[in-house]
This record gives C-alpha cells, structure tokens and sequence, in this order.
C-alpha cells in the first residue's frame, strides 16, 4: 500500500477517470472506501466500501460533504440501485472509546472491505492507508472528490450514519442529534453541560470527558455493539 497520493488525473478529467485508468491496466474490480463520522463527539463511526459498475455514471456524485442532504439522498439511493457490491460497518461509541478512534477506523474500513463480493482486485482509500486488505491499493488525498467509488462509499457512509443519528435523536431528543449529527457545535456544547454525556456520547473525548462526573452521578452510560451493514439490507449484533 503506498502513502497517501496527491489528486491523481481529475483535473478535470472527471471523478471516473481514475477507475477507469485502473480497469485498463487489468484491475477488473475496483473498490473505494470511506468514513462517516470521524471527527463527531457523539454516536458512531460508519466505514463504506462500494465497487461500482464499469461504463455507467450517476449524475452529481462527489464527497458527500459538499452535497446537500437531498443530493447525498438521491446519490445514496442510485449507488444502492447500480452497486456491484457495497458494505457498510458500524462502529459504535464505547468500541472507539476501547479501541481509539484512528484503530476503529482502519478496521471499519477493513471488514467493510472483507464484505464485498466479489472480492476487490485494487483499493482505493480517501486519506490514509488500509493494510491487510487481501489486494493492492492507493490511499488518495481527498480521495472522495477524485475517485467515484471513494465518492459512493463516503455518501453510503454519511448518509447511514446521519439517519441513525436522527433516530438517536428521538432517543434523546435533548441534544439535538437530528441537527448537528453529533459533532460539536454551541448547541450541542450547551446541551452537555446542562445534561451531561448520554450512552451514545464518546467519553473518551475532552469535551465530553469534562461533563463525565454528572453523568456518573446520573447513571446514565450504556452499554453499546457493533453492527455490520451489507447489500441486501442485512445487519449482524
């Protein structure tokens, strides 16, 4: 696996020119990779790995953060339409909090990897490299704005983990999950100072960890899994 790569092609030959350079020089099978919720204080974690098919496009695809909420929905909608394969993996607050959030990642990232069927013959990943992944890949500087796949997985993702932060959201309703999907933001920073962290917060992080004592005087902290997202809709606990 090489170190991350400067933008490769694009400029502006488009965001399927990379796979498509790939493909000519024999790697039938091209999978991207991305995370959701990286740099969030509340809720999970969400790797993608997507393989699109050879030859067919959809419209509008980029890094799911410089889409509107309708874009990256309809995106989502035709990447789980036209998939060759796809795989999402979960990783849930107390499993970052264990582990880090730098070794979840990789490992998300990893076993969504793993999940694909048929198997990847060349991965690329937006950022940073993913070892042990059974075939040669790239980690790509931005790589959700060059490669179409790596788009996808950042899109299926986003938008994975932002509808199960609008559900923490009725779960708990004081915090605002629904508006700032968990990351820190004044809102929020004021809900954990009036309400303390609640079972789906990250403890392991400052801004949570300074309200921690009122949490523990409430005995609020649950207890959390993981859960394996995969096409077909299938999830594992």
């Amino acid at each position: 696996m090489l170190s991350p790569s400067r933008p490769l092609i694009r400029s502006d030959g488009g965001i399927y020119v990379l796979e498509r350079a790939l493909r000519r020089r024999g790697f039938a099978v091209v999978a991207g990779a991305d995370e959701a919720g990286r740099g969030a204080c509340a809720g999970p974690l969400v790797a993608a790995a997507v393989v699109l098919p050879d030859r067919r496009e959809i419209e509008g695809l980029n890094d799911s953060k410089l889409l509107t909420q309708l874009a990256r929905e309809r995106i989502f909608e035709q990447v789980m339409a036209t998939a060759v394969t796809w795989a999402a993996i979960v990783v849930e607050p107390e499993q970052i909090d264990e582990r880090g959030l730098h070794v979840g990642n990789v490992a998300a990232m990893r076993r969504a990897i793993a999940k694909l069927t048929p198997a990847p013959t060349y991965v690329l990943t937006d950022g940073f490299a993913v070892d042990g992944i059974g075939a040669p890949g790239l980690a790509v500087w931005k790589g959700d704005q060059v490669a179409a796949c790596v788009a996808a997985a950042s899109v299926v993702a986003k938008v994975t983990r932002d509808r199960m932060m609008t559900e923490l959201d009725s779960l708990y309703p004081e915090y605002g999950f629904a508006e700032h999907k968990g990351y820190s933001t004044p809102e929020h920073a004021a809900a954990l100072r009036e309400h303390g962290p609640s079972p789906v917060h990250r403890h392991s992080y400052k801004n949570v960890a300074a309200t921690w004592l009122t949490a523990q005087q409430a005995g609020r902290r649950g207890t959390v899994s993981s859960v394996e997202l995969q096409k077909g809709g299938s999830r594992e606990r």
